[in-house]
């Protein structure tokens, strides 16, 4: 140890500030390629896993960070600095936030739709629409922020106001119990029979099917809303040009296929 600690001090301060850079430089690279920090909505989870790994598959050496979260979390963080390449939200109003605090490098572009189901408990009191209502149903959404959670609420809406009755959303929503940060503690909170009932993308059913029984009810296409699934670089970006290939590569037959095989439609 104090051998090396006399090579260092013969180099002089300026070099030892320099190597430091460079060997401060090295630890970040976390290997000889480039590594991309992806941020995508937790509905995507599956669906971008995939593609992340068919994208190395395509381009050896490059590195694909994914973080996944409610979109609206995702969105305020890049607000206060956070440092990302690419940000895939599950609504467009995420995304107009970023446009207009011009963090996003050119336009962003549509590249998958979702929709609506409510998921209940096997054997539970919920077994159609109207049951939501019941008094003493525990329903659980995502909160109102939180892109499925304002879906939620316009389906609510939309079924009572052409169906289920005028009272129909303000007593579903009295039967809250929980207001959730993203769809997939929604998902599990009624797998794991914590609540009767809750609404998420029918993307999440297959996955929820893996924490414990539970039975879906269709929402009719005329009260439904088809979620719009916005991507975008971000001016945070390291390498543009790269970026730019991964948000083309979401956009391929390749990542169409990998976003149909979980449950997405085509834009």
């Amino acid at each position: 140890m104090p051998i090396a600690i006399n090579k260092l001090r013969s180099f002089g301060p300026v070099k030892i500030f320099l190597l430091s850079i460079l060997l401060f430089s090295v630890a970040c690279s976390g290997g000889d390629g480039l590594t991309l920090r992806v941020f995508a909505a937790s509905s995507l989870t599956e669906a971008f896993t995939n593609i992340a790994e068919e994208f190395k598959a395509e381009n050896p050496g490059v590195g694909i960070d994914l973080d996944f979260g409610g979109s609206q979390r995702l969105r305020s963080q890049l607000e206060f600095g956070a440092q990302a390449a690419v940000f895939a939200s599950a609504d467009i109003m995420q995304m107009d936030m970023l446009v207009i605090e011009d963090l996003v490098y050119g336009m962003p572009v549509d590249f998958a739709t979702n929709e609506l189901v409510v998921i209940t408990i096997a054997n539970g009191p919920v077994n159609e629409l109207g049951d939501l209502a019941k008094p003493g149903v525990r329903v659980v959404l995502a909160q109102p922020s939180v892109p499925v959670g304002a879906y939620s609420r316009q389906v609510l809406a939309n079924l009572a106001a052409d169906g289920l009755g005028a009272q129909f959303e303000s007593q579903v929503l009295g039967n809250l119990v929980s207001e959730e940060a993203n769809v997939r503690f929604v998902s599990q909170k009624v797998a794991l029979g914590e609540v009767d009932a809750g609404i998420v993308y029918q993307t999440d059913v297959a996955t929820t099917r893996k924490f414990g029984a539970i039975h879906t009810i269709p929402i009719p296409e005329a009260f439904n809303i088809k979620a719009r699934y916005p991507i975008a670089v971000l001016k945070t970006a390291r390498d543009t040009e790269l970026t730019q290939s991964f948000v083309r590569f979401v956009l391929s037959e390749t990542g169409q296929i990998l976003l149909a095989d979980q449950g997405f439609s085509s834009p």
